[in-house]
């Protein structure tokens, strides 16, 4: 069971290395692998996780056309046989933890819908009883479903720091009236049909985030899509307001790093091989769950 920590394709220039993906000029298009890095906390870990890459991947392929009559996306294809022959070598590689699509103008907000209160939303609602400036009915419970989801944007961050929550007049003010609306409109809509959805399979998606980005003035969905890296996905069947919950998302991970006595400021220890285990374990369990797809060994 091997892993990819990271690329490397010289016949390409690399555009970014995020903390998950790296990315590639393709000319008018653009190559995004996605590696078996794990980031918590805003940061990489470094230890990968086996197969992470492809699960984000084909997870996302799953949404993008399961939602495909909501909204356009930028995917071309996810094919190696018909990537660029300047690409043959390295087919064994991108497979199925690659996708090649259009060049998008990429909107500086995330774009995040929660269903049930967990997180920094449950942090923020124990301080001030609202998230994001949306009021929200007193005595909630951690992990409570709420009333109805709530869109709650935020600014991405520079590389290394948390992202800020903000409200939805603070990202007019960012994007655009017009452009905030839709996309708010279009996240929404998003959720509701993948959330009813991933019930009947029995998970729970108490949150997600998605990203947008313009073509030609166009909103279309960009980046990965309902992943256990962007979604808090829980077992419906073991679901119980008042506390955390089982997750098959990175909340484990994060779990296991702040039990390790680890501190935020300081390098990240390296993931023992127990949990790299459990964590593929999750992340195998939410694609089998949601797409019927396993992985070959």
């Amino acid at each position: 069971m091997s892993s990819l920590f990271e690329t490397n394709i010289p016949v390409l220039p690399l555009l970014h290395r995020g903390k998950v993906r790296d990315i590639y000029d393709l000319g008018g298009e653009l190559l995004i692998v996605a590696t078996d890095r794990i980031s918590a906390f805003d940061v990489v870990l470094p230890t990968p996780i086996p197969d992470k890459g492809k699960v984000l991947t084909i997870m996302t392929l799953f949404w993008l056309d399961y939602l495909k009559d909501i909204t356009d996306h930028h995917l071309l294809t996810a094919n190696v046989e018909e990537y660029p022959e300047i690409l043959a070598p390295y087919r064994e590689i991108l497979k199925e933890r690659s996708m090649i699509v259009k060049k998008a103008f990429v909107l500086p907000v995330e774009c995040i819908v929660r269903g049930y209160l967990s997180g920094s939303a449950w942090r923020e609602y124990l301080e001030r009883g609202k998230v994001c400036g949306i009021l929200l009915p007193r005595g909630l419970r951690e992990s409570e479903k709420l009333p109805e989801p709530i869109f709650t944007p935020s600014t991405k961050a520079k590389k290394g720091a948390h992202d800020i929550n903000i409200t939805f007049e603070e990202m007019i003010d960012i994007v655009g009236k017009d452009l905030a609306e839709k996309m708010r409109l279009l996240s929404l809509r998003l959720y509701q049909r993948a959330s009813k959805y991933a019930e009947t399979k029995g998970i729970i998606i108490a949150d997600t985030k998605f990203e947008f980005g313009l073509i030609d003035n166009q909103l279309i969905l960009v980046d990965e899509v309902l992943t256990p890296d962007s979604s808090r996905f829980w077992p419906k069947d073991e679901y119980v307001p008042g506390r955390s919950q089982k997750s098959f998302d990175k909340q484990f991970i994060r779990d296991w790093l702040k039990n390790s006595g680890w501190q935020e400021g300081t390098p990240p220890p390296e993931i023992p091989p127990d949990i790299v285990a459990k964590t593929r374990e999750k992340y195998l369990e939410a694609l089998y769950r949601l797409t019927g797809k396993t992985l070959k060994e």
